[in-house]
């Protein structure tokens, strides 16, 4: 799948997490993690995080910053976890059917896991939100399309629309941004998904890279397709902002609500933007990257759990550290661009995958 992590854990340090247990059936095998401040709020938000591949729970949440940031805003924090049984790399099994449907596998596990968090901590219902890097950006794609009715939002960093692989092959292939399919295919894959959910469908983040040479930066706009198309959203209808932090466009419905943003991060490869100086969120280490801002502060703010003021106090961009990259072209012209070959680190893990961490 999606490489998402280190050849080796980043983060041996004590973890700020507790481990979740009596949690449900588990189809999917997987472990559970979570954060929850001491002065909680009642019905206070959750956000679930999925790490990446080679990445444990405990490591992402050091390198992303999330509990930290729950400690300030005030919401509860699910870290689901892969195990190496299911997956050699400690990969969500994001290609693989019988994982990312609405019964049985790692998709009911984190469903099963979100249920008995709100339950315990009588958390809000209308509040729950999903975020993930890579391996985990693309099952954050499955839970928004498996369980529209119990996240409210999601973001996904580097990561491949829902429905698009069925295999090792073709996990490779979109990674590279190959096999596009219509706007129409990509949103009925979905709604396949979905099983007739006639509700609205959870506003969507999209973050990536724009020098990403393991998952072709072309899948950030595939994603935005797949959403638009759920949401009746006109691709057309965009506002553009532009800084040193990178692109940000924004889609809005009918009504007005911003349902879909992208953000292309100029000069930033495979990996989670953070911002780490002063007081800010997350630590640097492999695949967190350090580039002037954090993207833990802005998908909250996205999602309401923070001001705007707020996010900006932990997220503002320091332009000397985001290299000055021209943006990608958007869509099928830049999905038909190889990205550059595997090298060191990366061909290492790209190795290790092709020979065994894709498979059970």
């Amino acid at each position: 799948m999606a490489r998402a992590g280190a050849p080796a854990q980043f983060h041996a340090g004590p973890s700020r997490l507790t481990r979740l247990t009596e949690f449900g059936t588990n189809p999917g095998a997987l472990l559970g993690h979570s954060y929850v401040p001491r002065d909680l709020p009642s019905v206070a938000p959750l956000v679930v995080v999925l790490h990446g591949c080679t990445q444990t729970a405990a490591g992402y949440d050091h390198g992303s910053g999330w509990s930290q940031l729950a400690d300030r805003a005030g919401f509860a924090v699910l870290f689901p976890e892969q195990t190496r049984a299911n997956n050699t790399n400690l990969c969500f099994n994001w290609f693989a059917s019988e994982d990312t449907a609405q019964a049985g596998g790692e998709a009911e596990s984190i469903a099963q896991m979100t249920e008995t968090m709100i339950a315990r901590h009588g958390l809000d219902r209308s509040r729950v939100y999903v975020t993930g890097l890579s391996a985990g950006g693309a099952m954050t794609m499955a839970m928004l399309a498996t369980r529209p009715d119990l996240f409210a939002g999601g973001a996904v960093i580097g990561g491949l629309a829902y429905g698009t692989a069925t295999g090792v092959s073709q996990a490779f292939d979109r990674m590279r941004g190959h096999g596009d399919t219509s706007d129409t295919a990509l949103a009925d894959a979905v709604r396949s998904g979905a099983r007739g959910h006639d509700g609205a469908w959870p506003k969507l983040s999209i973050w990536h890279g724009a020098a990403d040479a393991t998952v072709n930066v072309s899948n950030a706009d595939t994603i935005g397709r797949q959403w638009r198309a759920l949401h009746g959203v006109d691709a057309e209808a965009v506002r553009e902002e532009h800084s040193a932090a990178g692109m940000r466009r924004v889609w809005s419905d009918v009504a007005g609500r911003d349902v879909v943003e992208e953000w292309i991060v100029p000069g930033m490869g495979h990996g989670t933007p953070i911002d780490p100086s002063g007081d800010r969120l997350g630590k640097p280490g492999p695949f967190m990257l350090d580039v002037g801002i954090s993207s833990t502060a802005m998908i909250a703010e996205s999602w309401g759990l923070v001001s705007a003021d707020e996010a900006a106090a932990v997220a503002k961009a320091a332009p000397e550290r985001v290299a000055k990259r021209a943006i990608p072209v958007r869509g099928k012209a830049a999905a038909k661009t190889a990205p550059a070959p595997a090298t060191g680190i990366q061909a290492t893990i790209e190795t290790a995958l092709r020979a065994a961490g894709l498979m059970r």
